[in-house]
C-alpha cells in the first residue's frame, strides 16, 4: 500500500445500508443502479451499530479524524514499550485520534500468532513486548482510536512457509507464474524473499486463515477495529491456478475466459473478494459484545483499484461492509493532489453515510513533504469536508523530519490541526453503547467448494471503461 497515490467528513445519521438504494438510484447511471440493487443484498450487512431510528452509534471525533500509520520498517518504534509511550503522547499533544499501527507485514505479525511467524526483529530483541497491544492501551488512555493495519492482507513474500506449505492456496497468472514485483523489487534480479505472490481468496483455507489472524488480534488487544488497504485485493491478471479454474468450471460450466480482463471473469473473481469481506464483517460483529468493531479500507483511486486489484470499494461502503474510507493520495504536486481529490467515487463517497478520509504522504526515505505542502493539503481536503491520514509516524517529526527539524515540525502540525479541525479532536468518552440490540445477521453465504456447495456465480456486471 503505502510505499511510495484520497476521504469527507462523517454523516452524523447515515442511513442504514439497504435503506439507502432508493436514494442511491438518484446518484448513479442506470448500468452501475442495476448493479448495485442486484448485489447489495448478497454485500450488506445491518449494522448492529445503529439505532432503531437508524441515528448511527458509532463514535463521532468532536472533529474529524486525524490519523497516522505506525510500522517497524524503517522505525525503531516497536521494538522499545518507552518509545511507544512517548510517540503516542506526543501525537494526543499535537490533535491526532486514531493510530493505525501495521500488524501484518513482510509475512509476519507483531505477536505470537497459530497462522504465522513473529517478525525476526522483534523475535530477537523484545518477543514479549506486543507492541500492538502497547500501543493499543497507551492511546487509549489518551482517548485515541486504535484500528491496526493488515498491510500484506492477501499477500505475501514468495518465500514464505504457508507458500512453500500451501502452493494450492496461489493464484496464478494463465501461463503458471505467480511472483510479483513490488516496492522497488525487480522479477529478474531480487531474491524470492523480496517478492510477492497472492493466495486465493476463494480458497477457505486461504479464508480460515485470513479471518484467523485478524480475530486473533481483536481479541488479545481489545482494539476498536481494523484496517485493510490495496493489498486485499485479487490482482487482475490473476486466477488461472488449479483451484480457481475447477471452481470457475463448476459454478459456470466453462473455462475462465484467456483475457484475464473479460468483464464477466473480472465480476466472478471481484465477487469472491467481496464474499470474503463481507464474512470477515459478519465474524467481527459476533465477536464484538460491547461496541460495533470498525471497519476502514484504504485503497488506491477507485478507478485503478476496481479495474486492475478487483477490489469495489463503492459498492462495500454503500453495502455496510466498510465503516471508514481513508484514500491514498500520494501526489507530490498539489495540482496532482487536487485531480485525486476530483474523482468521482470520492464526490459521491459523501453521500453514502461513510466518513472518508485522505492519506497524505508526511514523509519517507528521501521524500519528506514539506510543511507549507502539508499545510496546503491538509487544508484543501479539510475544505472538501475531509479528515486526514499521514504516512507515516517516523515522516511526521521522527527520523524523516528532513531539514526542517522534529521541534519545528511538531509545532508546525499541532497549529495546522487546530486551524483545519479545531482545538479539539479527540473522541468523546463514554461514546460507545454500553450493550448492543440484538444482531441481525444475515444468512452466512453457502461454502466454497471442497466444504459443501459452490457460491453461485454473480450477474455480469458493465465496468467503468
Amino acid at each position: 500500500m503505502h510505499r511510495p497515490g484520497p476521504a469527507g467528513g462523517p454523516s452524523a445519521n447515515p442511513a442504514p445500508p439497504l435503506a439507502r438504494r432508493a436514494y442511491l438510484k438518484r446518484l448513479l447511471p442506470v448500468s452501475l443502479t442495476l448493479l448495485v440493487t442486484s448485489l447489495l443484498p448478497m454485500v450488506a450487512i445491518p449494522a448492529a451499530g445503529l439505532a432503531k431510528d437508524g441515528v448511527s452509534t458509532l463514535p463521532q471525533p468532536r472533529g474529524r479524524r486525524i490519523g497516522v500509520w505506525m510500522t517497524n520498517s524503517p522505525s525503531p518504534l516497536y521494538y522499545d514499550s518507552k518509545r511507544i509511550d512517548a510517540a503516542v503522547a506526543e501525537l494526543a499533544t499535537t490533535g491526532f485520534n486514531t493510530i493505525y499501527p501495521n500488524v501484518w507485514s513482510r509475512g509476519a505479525t507483531f505477536h505470537r500468532s497459530r497462522y504465522a511467524p513473529l517478525e525476526p526483529t522483534l523475535a530477537a530483541v523484545n518477543p514479549n513486548l506486543d507492541p500492538i497491544c502497547r500501543i493499543t492501551k497507551a492511546a487509549q488512555r489518551h482517548g485515541m482510536q486504535v484500528l491496526p493495519w493488515f498491510e500484506y492482507g492477501l499477500m505475501e513474500p514468495g518465500d514464505a512457509e504457508v507458500v512453500r506449505l500451501n502452493p494450492d492456496w496461489v493464484l496464478r497468472r494463465a501461463d503458471g507464474s505467480a511472483l510479483y514485483a513490488m516496492h522497488g523489487a525487480d522479477l529478474r534480479t531480487s531474491p524470492l524473499k523480496d517478492l510477492r505472490v497472492w493466495l486465493n481468496p476463494a480458497h477457505p483455507g486461504v479464508r480460515q486463515r485470513f479471518i484467523g489472524l485478524i480475530m486473533e488480534t481483536v481479541q488479545r488487544c481489545g482494539v476498536d477495529g481494523i484496517q485493510l488497504d490495496d493489498h486485499f485485493a485479487w490482482p487482475v491478471d490473476l486466477g488461472y491456478d488449479n483451484y480457481t479454474r475447477m471452481l470457475y468450471r463448476q459454478t459456470t460450466g466453462r473455462e475462465p475466459p484467456a483475457n484475464p480482463k473479460d468483464r464477466y471473469w473480472m465480476s466472478w473473481r471481484r465477487y469472491h473478494l467481496t464474499s470474503l469481506m463481507r464474512e470477515l464483517r459478519i465474524r467481527l460483529q459476533q465477536t464484538s459484545t460491547s461496541k460495533r468493531l470498525l471497519v476502514s479500507l484504504s485503497p488506491g483511486p477507485y478507478r485503478s483499484a476496481f479495474n486492475e486489484w478487483l477490489q469495489d470499494w463503492e459498492l462495500w461502503a454503500m453495502g455496510g461492509l466498510v465503516d471508514d474510507l481513508v484514500v491514498q493520495n500520494y501526489a507530490f504536486s498539489m495540482e496532482g493532489f487536487t485531480n485525486d481529490l476530483n474523482q468521482a467515487a470520492l464526490i459521491k463517497a459523501r453521500s453514502w453515510g461513510v466518513p472518508v478520509e485522505i492519506g497524505v504522504l508526511a514523509g519517507l526515505g528521501a521524500r519528506t513533504t514539506d510543511m507549507d505542502t502539508i499545510a496546503e493539503k491538509v487544508q484543501l481536503a479539510a475544505s472538501r469536508g475531509h479528515g486526514v491520514i499521514y504516512f507515516f509516524w517516523e515522516g511526521l517529526w521522527g527520523k524523516y523530519a528532513g531539514s526542517e527539524g522534529a521541534a519545528y515540525r511538531q509545532s508546525q502540525f499541532n497549529a495546522l490541526h487546530r486551524a483545519a479541525f479545531g482545538t479539539t479532536n479527540s473522541w468523546p468518552a463514554g461514546n460507545w453503547p454500553s450493550t448492543l440490540g440484538p444482531r441481525r445477521l444475515p444468512p452466512s453465504p453457502p461454502p466454497a467448494v471442497g466444504l459443501g456447495r459452490a457460491l453461485p456465480p454473480p450477474p455480469p456486471p458493465p465496468l467503468p471503461e
